[in-house]
């Protein structure tokens, strides 16, 4: 009876937006009654919220019958400007550091604690890995996230430490370890991994730093993957940091990071 009063309770937009929130990196595609029980919304009422958000474009419903995130969404999300600023500003140099290395090259900033990627770019040559544009990924696992991980404040470095996942077998989860690593990151600037998130690939990575109000925060952080027989990753730090400087000092101009 609680439930269902609770249920009652909630606002069609409150209904709506859990619905867009059961999706996910790791659910990308979901049936009806797959996103009622991710939602807690029921049944019916969730298949007629899904008509209508699949409606506007929101969500879009494939053949099979599963729904994922309509091309609407993309759009408007492409607006907000940690894309948009941040990717325009950003792009030039992402590639000048692909043309170079001919690697992966990732830009990220954090979203709680996840890593979220907002730009890559790889070719024919690069390692295969598991992020893309939008992902989030676990900011201890990753060389980008460590960065950020390591420019974070304290509540959400122990939040972040409290838990860790371990993404494959060489991945670094013990607290004291983790936080050892952070204190290294911050003294040298640069972060690196080794098969910690996807296996056969290495990272580093830099923070990009934006001069604001007379101090200097962590906007994002730029990195590059290779594979894991390469032994050359302290030799791909300076090219980042060149890449990181520029879209700092661009970002400096730019707002809102102003």
């Amino acid at each position: 009876m609680a439930g269902g009063s609770a249920e009652r309770g909630r606002s069609v937009t409150s209904r709506a937006l859990a619905i867009l929130d059961a999706f996910d990196a790791s659910a990308p595609r979901l049936s009806l009654s797959e996103i009622a029980e991710r939602s807690g919304t029921p049944l019916t009422t969730a298949h007629r919220l899904l008509a209508e958000l699949t409606g506007w474009g929101a969500l879009s419903r494939r053949a099979d019958g599963r729904y994922e995130i309509g091309r609407k969404l993309w759009d408007l999300g492409l607006l907000a400007p940690v894309s948009l600023e941040l990717r325009q500003v950003a792009a030039p140099f992402l590639l000048d550091v692909h043309t170079a290395t001919r690697d992966t090259v990732h830009l990220a900033v954090r979203d709680g604690t996840s890593a979220l990627y907002v730009e890559r770019i790889s070719g024919r040559e690069s390692v295969p890995v598991v992020s893309q544009v939008g992902s989030r990924l676990p900011l201890h696992a990753t060389g980008v996230g460590k960065v950020l991980l390591a420019a974070a404040p304290d509540d959400v470095v122990a939040e972040a430490l409290a838990a860790p996942v371990r993404a494959t077998r060489h991945t670094v989860v013990d607290p004291g370890r983790l936080r050892r690593e952070l204190g290294e990151v911050r003294r040298r600037g640069w972060a690196r991994t080794a098969e910690e998130m996807s296996l056969g690939t290495l990272s580093v990575a830099v923070p990009v730093r934006v001069e604001r109000a007379g101090s200097t925060v962590v906007a994002a952080a730029l990195g590059i993957v290779v594979p894991s027989h390469r032994r050359d990753l302290p030799r791909l730090v300076p090219v980042l940091e060149v890449a990181a400087r520029g879209i700092g000092r661009a970002l400096a101009r730019t707002p809102p990071f102003r």
